[in-house]
Protein backbone atom coordinates (compact mmCIF):
# COMPACT_ATOMS: atom_id res chain seq x y z
CA UNK A 1 0.00 0.00 0.00
CA UNK A 2 1.44 3.80 -0.56
CA UNK A 3 2.78 5.15 1.99
CA UNK A 4 0.98 8.08 1.60
CA UNK A 5 -2.57 6.08 1.41
CA UNK A 6 -1.56 3.99 4.43
CA UNK A 7 -0.42 6.95 6.47
CA UNK A 8 -3.82 8.98 5.94
CA UNK A 9 -5.70 5.34 6.65
CA UNK A 10 -4.25 5.49 9.86
CA UNK A 11 -4.89 9.15 10.55
CA UNK A 12 -8.27 8.13 10.21
CA UNK A 13 -8.56 5.32 11.91
CA UNK A 14 -7.02 7.44 15.09
CA UNK A 15 -9.42 10.00 14.41
CA UNK A 16 -12.79 7.80 14.50
CA UNK A 17 -11.44 6.37 17.90
CA UNK A 18 -10.52 9.35 19.81
CA UNK A 19 -13.01 12.33 17.99
CA UNK A 20 -16.01 9.87 17.68
CA UNK A 21 -16.41 11.87 14.21
CA UNK A 22 -20.41 11.21 13.78
CA UNK A 23 -20.73 10.53 17.58
CA UNK A 24 -19.19 12.24 21.22
CA UNK A 25 -16.08 10.94 22.22
CA UNK A 26 -14.97 8.78 25.26
CA UNK A 27 -13.75 11.27 27.08
CA UNK A 28 -16.40 13.69 26.32
CA UNK A 29 -19.14 11.17 27.56
CA UNK A 30 -17.76 10.53 30.76
CA UNK A 31 -16.33 14.19 31.31
CA UNK A 32 -17.45 15.50 34.92
CA UNK A 33 -19.81 12.29 36.30
CA UNK A 34 -20.42 13.13 39.46
CA UNK A 35 -18.79 10.07 42.23
CA UNK A 36 -22.02 9.34 43.31
CA UNK A 37 -23.73 8.13 39.93
CA UNK A 38 -21.07 6.47 38.93
CA UNK A 39 -22.18 3.51 40.46
CA UNK A 40 -25.97 3.91 39.82
CA UNK A 41 -28.04 1.38 37.83
CA UNK A 42 -30.84 3.00 36.27
CA UNK A 43 -34.05 0.86 36.26
CA UNK A 44 -34.39 -1.84 33.86
CA UNK A 45 -30.69 -1.88 32.53
CA UNK A 46 -28.36 -4.26 33.25
CA UNK A 47 -25.72 -2.04 33.75
CA UNK A 48 -24.25 1.22 35.06
CA UNK A 49 -21.31 4.00 33.77
CA UNK A 50 -19.18 2.30 35.66
CA UNK A 51 -19.76 -1.40 34.51
CA UNK A 52 -19.60 -0.11 30.87
CA UNK A 53 -16.31 2.02 31.15
CA UNK A 54 -14.32 -1.46 32.90
CA UNK A 55 -16.13 -3.60 29.65
CA UNK A 56 -14.68 -0.93 27.37
CA UNK A 57 -11.26 -1.69 29.09
CA UNK A 58 -11.33 -4.75 29.28
CA UNK A 59 -12.19 -5.34 25.71
CA UNK A 60 -10.07 -2.82 24.23
CA UNK A 61 -7.13 -4.50 26.58
CA UNK A 62 -8.02 -7.60 25.00
CA UNK A 63 -7.71 -6.62 21.45
CA UNK A 64 -4.63 -4.15 21.93
CA UNK A 65 -3.10 -7.47 23.22
CA UNK A 66 -4.43 -10.10 20.93
CA UNK A 67 -2.70 -7.55 18.18
CA UNK A 68 0.50 -7.23 19.84
CA UNK A 69 1.37 -11.08 20.45
CA UNK A 70 0.44 -14.14 19.43
CA UNK A 71 0.75 -15.77 23.17
CA UNK A 72 -2.29 -13.24 24.36
CA UNK A 73 -5.21 -15.72 26.32
CA UNK A 74 -7.91 -14.01 26.01
CA UNK A 75 -11.05 -13.24 28.88
CA UNK A 76 -13.71 -16.00 29.00
CA UNK A 77 -16.50 -14.69 27.02
CA UNK A 78 -18.96 -13.25 28.28
CA UNK A 79 -18.32 -13.02 32.16
CA UNK A 80 -14.68 -12.01 32.35
CA UNK A 81 -15.57 -9.10 30.02
CA UNK A 82 -17.58 -7.38 32.56
CA UNK A 83 -16.62 -6.76 35.98
CA UNK A 84 -18.07 -7.62 38.99
CA UNK A 85 -20.71 -5.56 40.44
CA UNK A 86 -19.10 -3.08 43.18
CA UNK A 87 -20.41 -1.56 46.61
CA UNK A 88 -18.34 1.23 46.28
CA UNK A 89 -16.02 2.91 43.88
CA UNK A 90 -12.92 4.64 44.91
CA UNK A 91 -11.96 7.86 42.58
CA UNK A 92 -8.60 6.06 41.77
CA UNK A 93 -10.22 3.29 40.89
CA UNK A 94 -12.35 5.28 38.07
CA UNK A 95 -9.17 7.17 37.21
CA UNK A 96 -7.11 3.84 36.87
CA UNK A 97 -10.08 2.25 34.54
CA UNK A 98 -10.12 5.83 32.47
CA UNK A 99 -5.73 5.97 32.22
CA UNK A 100 -5.44 2.52 31.11
CA UNK A 101 -8.22 2.85 28.38
CA UNK A 102 -6.46 5.99 27.49
CA UNK A 103 -3.15 4.18 27.44
CA UNK A 104 -4.06 0.82 25.47
CA UNK A 105 -5.72 3.10 22.73
CA UNK A 106 -2.25 4.87 22.70
CA UNK A 107 -0.43 1.70 22.43
CA UNK A 108 -3.05 0.57 19.68
CA UNK A 109 -2.17 3.34 17.72
CA UNK A 110 1.33 3.05 17.87
CA UNK A 111 0.18 -0.27 16.08
CA UNK A 112 -1.28 1.67 13.24
CA UNK A 113 1.16 4.35 12.91
CA UNK A 114 3.93 1.56 12.24
CA UNK A 115 4.72 1.61 8.64
CA UNK A 116 6.24 -2.33 8.69
CA UNK A 117 3.08 -3.49 10.06
CA UNK A 118 0.26 -3.78 6.87
CA UNK A 119 -3.14 -2.86 8.21
CA UNK A 120 -5.36 -5.51 5.66
CA UNK A 121 -2.45 -8.95 6.33
CA UNK A 122 -3.91 -11.39 8.64
CA UNK A 123 -2.24 -12.15 11.78
CA UNK A 124 -0.31 -15.19 11.57
CA UNK A 125 -2.43 -16.20 14.32
CA UNK A 126 -6.11 -15.82 14.73
CA UNK A 127 -9.18 -16.39 11.89
CA UNK A 128 -7.93 -13.92 9.84
CA UNK A 129 -7.97 -10.80 11.91
CA UNK A 130 -5.81 -7.59 10.48
CA UNK A 131 -5.43 -4.33 12.29
CA UNK A 132 -7.68 -2.48 10.31
CA UNK A 133 -10.28 -4.82 11.16
CA UNK A 134 -9.45 -4.21 14.72
CA UNK A 135 -9.42 -0.75 14.63
CA UNK A 136 -12.85 -0.37 13.21
CA UNK A 137 -13.75 -2.88 15.91
CA UNK A 138 -12.38 -0.63 18.56
CA UNK A 139 -14.76 2.34 17.30
CA UNK A 140 -17.00 -0.05 17.04
CA UNK A 141 -17.76 -1.46 20.16
CA UNK A 142 -16.79 1.94 22.09
CA UNK A 143 -19.17 4.06 20.13
CA UNK A 144 -21.89 1.48 21.29
CA UNK A 145 -20.87 1.65 24.75
CA UNK A 146 -20.28 5.31 24.85
CA UNK A 147 -24.37 5.90 23.68
CA UNK A 148 -25.18 3.85 26.36
CA UNK A 149 -22.95 5.80 28.83
CA UNK A 150 -24.99 9.11 27.32
CA UNK A 151 -28.28 7.48 27.64
CA UNK A 152 -27.32 6.55 31.32
CA UNK A 153 -26.41 10.51 32.60
CA UNK A 154 -29.12 11.61 30.64
CA UNK A 155 -31.88 9.03 32.81
CA UNK A 156 -29.44 10.58 35.77
CA UNK A 157 -30.29 14.14 34.48
CA UNK A 158 -26.82 14.29 34.57
CA UNK A 159 -26.51 15.46 31.04
CA UNK A 160 -25.69 18.74 29.85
Amino acid sequence: MESNLRASLAVELIELMTKGNAHMSFEEAIADIPPHLRLVTPDKLPYSIWSLVEHIRITQWDIVEFCSSADHVSPKWPDEYWPAPLETLTDSAWENSIDQIISDRERFFELLKDERNNLFHPFEYGTGQHLFREATLIADHASYHIGQIILIRRLLNNWK
